[in-house]
């Protein structure tokens, strides 16, 4: 029996790593090592590796990291990005194609910028949940059985709580970005949050909420739009 499950422990992760990586290490003999959609593998196939906690624990890591570290795509298209995939019920996988395809834009490198655009989008998809389906296969036969070991229950729970730190500070950046952008505030952002934090304290539904919001936004560009 314990021979068994170590030979299958290996299988799987022989075969998982290389359906995960047989794609990223394509990209680069292919297009290069420096090409946009190799790095943007190698890059999301680290933060689906060091990240946890779901997709509001990802985002800051991935947020920061391709803003600031790579320049793939400045602070408003990160924003807008979290915008549009909170419309739709995957945010992060929204989020993540959102990033890539931009990135693939901006810098095609000798690919044409739609061509870029969709490959950079596939392989920041595939790069992100591949390693995921791998870490499933490799630790759902064992679950159970972790999970009555109270050392690693305790270990657990230290996760959890460093989690609902990781989420607050995505909710400070994206804030900061959309209240403070360029360092001044942005007062019709700031009195939509406002009244949606209300709104929602008295017992409003999220859907109402983001639909007024978007209204109300769409309503007031309009009308600057009109006034300029």
């Amino acid at each position: 029996e314990p021979a068994a499950g170590i030979a299958r422990f290996v299988r799987t992760l022989a075969l998982g790593l290389a359906l995960w990586g047989g794609p990223v290490l394509a990209a680069g003999l292919a297009l290069g090592w420096e090409s946009t959609p190799f790095r943007l593998g190698w890059f999301f196939s680290k933060a689906a590796t060091v990240t946890f906690g779901g997709a509001y624990a990802v985002l800051p890591y991935v947020g920061r990291e391709a803003v600031e570290a790579h320049g793939w795509l400045d602070a408003g298209q990160m924003v807008d990005g979290l915008g549009l995939a909170e419309t739709t019920p995957g945010p992060l996988i929204m989020v993540l194609q959102f990033v890539g395809f931009l990135a693939g834009w901006n810098h095609p490198g000798t690919m044409s910028p739609l061509g870029a655009a969709t490959l950079g989008a596939a392989t920041a998809t595939w790069s992100t949940f591949a390693p995921c389906f791998l870490w499933i296969f490799l630790g759902a036969p064992h679950l159970e059985r972790m999970r009555r070991v109270p050392r690693l229950s305790g270990a657990l729970a230290a996760v959890t709580a460093a989690v609902v730190g990781i989420i607050a500070s995505l909710a400070a950046w994206f804030g900061a970005q959309v209240l403070w952008p360029l360092g001044g505030a942005d007062w019709a952002a700031l009195a939509l949050a406002t009244g949606a934090f209300v709104a929602l304290r008295r017992g409003w539904g999220v859907v109402p909420v983001v639909l007024g919001s978007a209204l109300a936004g769409w309503l007031g560009r309009a009308a600057f739009a009109g006034g300029g």
